[in-house]
């Protein structure tokens, strides 16, 4: 029996990846969203919508990344040519059908004490999490107000265990040349 006002039919069921309200006293979501503005809310936007598709329960480092290459044309152009870029989004795209269903379940989470300081943020991958709290912190360094994605591109790559750093690995991508190559572009001021 469907319920009236009740458009897919699930009723109650909570969604698999939590949403804080950015409105409650303390939110942590609510900081990641003040220093990422609305360019990279897209991208954590997309990414959630990736992770819910893929029967994820976390956004990790590749839902970001494969968000990122989407979203912001600056992220893509880091990337030495369209073969690689077309290389990367292909195992990115294989991560819901093939290679990627092993995470299915299993929290992202290198484990080792990383150069981030990591402050889990509700229904992101304790590596994601760091990720997002680097690009804040790498944005105010220069004195912008928000982050941009070669900010979020940095904070990908910095733990060599995240799963962003595996796809591109996977790509034929040195995650430490992307570093590079992101630390030597200056980016936007917000």
């Amino acid at each position: 029996m469907t319920r009236v006002g009740v458009a897919d039919g699930v009723g109650d069921v909570p969604p698999r990846i939590p949403r804080q309200s950015a409105d409650e006293p303390g939110s942590k979501r609510a900081d990641i969203d003040a220093r990422l503005g609305d360019e990279l809310a897209s991208v954590v936007s997309g990414a959630r919508r990736r992770a819910v598709r893929d029967g994820d329960r976390q956004i990790d480092t590749a839902h970001l990344l494969h968000s990122l290459l989407e979203y912001d044309p600056e992220a893509r152009a880091v990337f030495e040519d369209g073969a690689q870029l077309a290389r990367l989004l292909g195992y990115l795209v294989q991560r819901s059908i093939g290679y990627g269903l092993r995470w299915q379940g299993s929290v992202e989470d290198s484990g080792a004490v990383s150069v981030v300081t990591v402050t889990v943020t509700e229904g992101f991958s304790p590596l994601a999490a760091g990720a997002l709290e680097y690009a804040g912190r790498r944005a105010a360094r220069r004195g912008a107000e928000h982050a941009c994605g070669t900010d979020l591109l940095a904070g990908l790559v910095v733990d060599p265990e995240a799963r962003a750093v595996e796809v591109l690995g996977r790509a034929g991508i040195d995650a430490g040349a992307v570093r590079g190559r992101v630390e030597s572009r200056v980016p936007r001021v917000f």
